[in-house]
């Protein structure tokens, strides 16, 4: 069967075609180290998905150049699950039982992994680098799960406190209708009693085809000076933009899951001033060896640079090939998770990560960051 390049994502009729062929091979003839992505390589969360897969195959690209691990290279099998729970699981589970995957890796989205975690332990299959900071992946600790990014409770805490520091203490929370919205409104409350306050509004809108129009008028009345968007990158794009088009100059923020250049070109000319938070130092950081090596292997590629979500994608790359690496020549998915949880203090490049039995949270770096003019996140 003819390999699967890094970032092109299957559709469902593809992948089931895949499996198809695959019959008429033997298992042991696969030379390769194979790796499942469900992820939303189209629908709400498109742009960020492609820069963390864009960010991953920066780091096994040129793993594999070098002759990848212990003589396999990596191969990793993007498929798009169109943003939709229920097709992660479905996708997921062909990826393990026809694709014959050792781990699932980096996949968006909160309901989207917590769709997993009964696949993970049925197959013993773990799911390494979720792009998602949801606490229920990280407590209680699933043996399967090995986070590398922060939650977004920390972060959404942050934001606020932040918010505080700029003096602005009237803040309204939209978040979606989900259990992604619910995590990160947690974290947005407990940076509010922290500082002895009370959001000014908190509302819920839907997931799929939600309409601002009356949430915006909402915020206008409740006079707030910022509003925390806990959302998609579609969805929160659209919200900005009906807050402008109704005159409200109200300071924006939103999570890490919206940092990308491809929210910043979906909000276009609202861009400039939105507050992003980051769970990855500065992307143009070369002080950090991590951010330096991504540079230097991105603009050997003829790119410009990375983005906040290609850094994602990288650093859960290197945390995988680490964890292969400690697997042995012939890994399963139950030796990927004990070599995993074997990491302490592994060095990222300047950020430093562990495992253990009692936790998979990996790193807890957050950072806040503003988008600037020229359509570039400051710090």
């Amino acid at each position: 069967m003819t390999p699967i390049r890094t970032g092109s994502p299957l559709t469902l009729a593809a992948l089931l075609l895949a499996g198809a062929l695959n019959l008429t091979l033997s298992f042991p003839a696969l030379a390769q180290l194979r790796i499942g992505q469900p992820s939303g390589f189209s629908g709400a969360a498109a742009a960020g998905v492609k820069e963390n897969a864009d960010g991953a195959a920066l780091y096994f690209d040129a793993l594999n150049a070098r002759g990848g691990i212990n003589g396999q290279k990596v191969e990793l099998i993007p498929v798009d699950d169109k943003f939709d729970p229920k097709l992660t699981a479905e996708l997921a589970r062909q990826l393990i039982t026809e694709q014959h995957v050792l781990a699932l890796f980096l996949n968006r989205g909160t309901p989207h992994a917590q769709a997993l975690l009964p696949l993970l332990a049925q197959y013993q299959v773990p799911l390494v680098g979720p792009s998602s900071g949801a606490v229920a992946l990280h407590k209680p600790v699933n043996p399967w799960v090995f986070n590398v990014r922060a939650t977004y409770q920390h972060e959404a805490a942050a934001a606020i406190e932040h918010l505080a520091r700029m003096g602005i203490t009237q803040v309204a929370v939209l978040q979606t209708d989900d259990t992604f919205g619910a995590d990160g409104a947690a974290g947005a409350q407990r940076g509010f009693a922290k500082l002895g306050q009370k959001p000014v509004l908190l509302e819920k809108f839907p997931r799929d085809k939600p309409d601002f129009s009356a949430l915006v008028q909402k915020v206008m009345k409740s006079e707030a000076k910022a509003v925390l968007i806990i959302g998609s990158a579609a969805n929160t794009a659209d919200a900005v933009a009906v807050l402008r088009a109704a005159g409200s100059r109200v300071r924006v923020v939103t999570l890490s899951n919206n940092a990308s250049a491809g929210f910043i070109k979906l909000l276009g000319e609202n861009a400039r001033g939105v507050i992003v938070t980051q769970v990855f130092p500065n992307e143009r950081g070369i002080s950090y060896p991590l951010v330096k090596e991504a540079q230097e292997l991105a603009k050997a590629k003829g790119l410009s640079g990375v983005t906040p979500a290609m850094l994602e994608g990288f650093a859960a790359a290197k945390v995988l090939a680490e964890g292969l690496r400690r697997a042995g020549a012939k890994p399963t998915g139950a030796s990927l998770r004990d070599a995993l949880e074997s990491m302490q203090d592994f060095n990222l490049g300047g950020l430093s990560i562990s495992y253990s039995a009692a936790s998979h949270s990996g790193l807890d770096f957050a950072d806040i960051s503003i988008i600037d003019a020229s359509g570039k996140f400051m710090r």
